[in-house]
């Protein structure tokens, strides 16, 4: 079974953990059925941290996680940090296929879609 963990970095405040939350949601709603299984967790200060979040997956079933960072740069979270966390929970769970996607900023599609981001903003102004 294909989970799809999506990690973002975490924060003290609720209200931006809850965004990652929804989007994760959201995501699941789109999905085309790729994936099973769908969740998030945060590389620090908010729960579930990645390898609760990839423990999680793999109680559920999943035979393979496909961890994508939700940043927009490869600075040392994104270089060193989870690499560093998917590299522990792999070692807990052998049997399991555990892969990292490239982060967010490296989507070829991002410069589109930043495009189109500011147009609608100059419109709805």
């Amino acid at each position: 079974m294909n989970a799809l963990l999506i990690v973002a970095h975490g924060s003290r405040r609720a209200e931006s953990n809850e965004e990652i939350r929804s989007l994760t949601r959201l995501v699941a709603e789109a999905s085309t059925g790729r994936f099973e299984l769908i969740e998030c967790a945060y590389l620090e200060l908010a729960e579930p941290l990645i390898p609760n979040g990839i423990a999680s997956l793999v109680e559920r079933g999943a035979t393979s996680v496909l961890v994508l960072p939700y940043f927009l740069a490869r600075g040392a979270h994104v270089a060193s940090d989870i690499p560093k966390e998917v590299a522990c929970a792999q070692a807990g769970h052998p049997d399991i296929e555990i892969s990292i996607a490239d982060y967010l900023g490296a989507n070829k599609a991002i410069p589109s879609l930043l495009a189109e981001i500011a147009s609608q903003s100059l419109s709805d102004a």
